[in-house]
């Protein structure tokens, strides 16, 4: 079965316990267009997670969201199907 709209991924799948719609909606604005824009299903748990650290930090709204772009992109960089040079030959 496919992932619904999650695409072809080698990465493990995480189930979530509380409503994702609701717990987008109250994350802060800055994080919520970069979650719209990203690579990846984020959680909005673990986006939100990253967002604090790097704000508790003293980081800056665009400190913290190139802190999980970098992030975005190890992960990445994980995934098989995600990097250029991988055979994307589909069954």
């Amino acid at each position: 079965m496919k992932n619904r709209n999650l695409g072809d991924t080698s990465l493990r799948r995480k189930r979530q316990s509380i409503d994702p719609m609701r717990a987008y909606d109250a994350l802060p604005t800055p994080l919520r267009q970069w979650l719209s824009q990203a690579a990846l299903p984020w959680s909005p748990a673990s986006a939100r997670r990253i967002w604090q650290k790097a704000l508790a930090k003293g980081l800056s709204a665009e400190e913290a969201l190139s802190s999980l772009a970098t992030i975005e992109a190890k992960t990445l960089a994980r995934d098989v199907y995600a990097r250029p040079s991988a055979n994307h030959s589909k069954p």
